[in-house]
This record gives C-alpha cells, structure tokens and sequence, in this order.
C-alpha cells in the first residue's frame, strides 16, 4: 500500500524546524488541516514552493508507525505574490490565516472551508487598500456562517422587534441584536443600519464581487469589530484583526 497520499492544499504557515528544514501546516480538501516536514535549506526548491498562500497539489509522504508527514512534492497552482507587495493585503492575509488555524479549519467540510480561503485570497492578490479591508470582513462575516455562528440581526433577541432599519446593539452574551428598548447597556456594541445592509448583501456574495458593495468607515469598522467579536466569542481567542 502506496504511504504517499496527495492533497489539494494552500499552505497556512511554514516555520523553521531545525537547522535546516522547515514544517509547514496545510489545510486540506481531504483531511483539513494538517503539518509535513519539509527538507532542504533556503535554497530548496520544494521549501520555495511551500510558502505561506501558495496553493495546489501536494504530495504527502506518510510513516503512520512514526506518525510522520514530510513534502514529497508540490505542484503550485496559485503563488499569489501580491499578498505580500502591500502592507493591507499582507495584513489582511495574516489574519485569515489566523482564522482558519483558531478555528482547526473550520471542524469538517473541508472542501467548502478551502474553496473560500483561496477565493478570498485569490481576490485579496490585487486589491487596493480600501477593499483588502472589506474582503477580510466578507471572509469573516462567512466564516461566521461557515461555523454556524453568524448571528440573525434582524429581529431583537429579546422582543422579536424587526431591527433592520434602525441602530441596533449587539450582546456577544445573549448572541444577537438587541432593540433600543430592550438593551439599557451603553457597552454593548452599537450597529448601524448601513452596517448591516452591508452585511446582508454581502453574506452570500462571492468574494470577486465584493467590490460592488461600498460602504463608509464607520460602517466597516463596526463590521469588522462585529464578526471579530462573533468569532472571537465562539473560539475562545482574541483575533487580532482590528488594529490595523
């Protein structure tokens, strides 16, 4: 029985392991997310190719006696060089990244997990500074859904109020918006009603037509405090997403 197996991947992360090799953590179609040992100084064509965002066909030799994983080969099907020759892209990146890894790569449709990272990145490669901004948004507002976490804000979760044309405030606690009425917590986040058309439109867009749906400052900001703290929330860690 063949002990190598070949995945369709983007790589997540890639550190130093040793003097000279490297270990790199892949999420997968087939398995999620998993790590290989990858042999070979800096000058290594295979380390080369197995650089954070990349993605395609890897191939995955496997000692289970050992429980042992090392990269065989890696036909790079997207390099995405972009992601790093802009300081928002980069930072955009790092924080899906980020997501997916707090998240163990989303807990099992694997296939569906990896089709929206390399469409967002793929995306993510050529946009401008304003829209690297609200890409990570789209990822994390779907992500949310992804999971299953995605709260409904169109209806209090106290009274049933339809909140869709006014200023809601969202309860991380209560997971849900809250009615001026019924949340009498100045603390608890405050969500414009262009904020969350912005949401609604988007929530099942994909991520090249991002780009149609604008939106002001004040309503990207509260979107991406929003599905950071929906995340954050359910994953038990700070993502930490806003600060740039």
């Amino acid at each position: 029985m063949s002990r190598t197996a070949v995945y369709t991947a983007l790589v997540l992360r890639n550190r130093l392991s040793g003097e000279s090799n490297s270990e790199i953590t892949l999420l997968t179609a087939e398995e999620g997310i998993i790590r290989a040992t990858v042999f070979g100084g800096p000058k290594s064509k295979l380390r080369a190719y197995a650089m954070p965002y990349n993605s395609g066909r890897v191939w995955i030799y496997r000692d289970k006696a050992k429980d042992y994983r090392k990269l065989s080969d890696f036909d790079v099907h997207s390099w995405r060089p972009g992601l790093r020759e802009l300081y928002e892209r980069t930072m955009a990146a790092g924080a899906i990244i980020q997501t997916i890894l707090s998240s163990h790569g989303g807990g099992g449709d694997w296939p569906t997990a990896l089709k929206l990272a390399v469409e967002t990145l793929d995306t993510l490669d050529g946009a401008n500074e304003e829209l690297s901004e609200r890409l990570l948004v789209h990822f994390l507002w779907r992500w949310a859904h992804f999971l299953g976490i995605q709260p409904n804000l169109e209806n209090c979760v106290s009274c049933g109020k339809d909140t869709s044309s006014s200023t809601i405030l969202f309860n991380v606690h209560e997971g849900g918006a809250l009615c001026a009425e019924c949340a009498n917590n100045s603390q608890l986040q405050k969500i414009n009603p262009g904020c969350l058309r912005w949401l609604s439109a988007v929530g099942t867009s994909e991520p090249a037509l991002v780009y149609r749906y604008s939106m002001d400052n004040k309503s990207l900001n509260e979107a991406k405090s929003l599905a950071t703290a929906i995340l954050s929330g359910t994953l038990g860690k700070r993502l930490e997403v806003c600060n740039w």
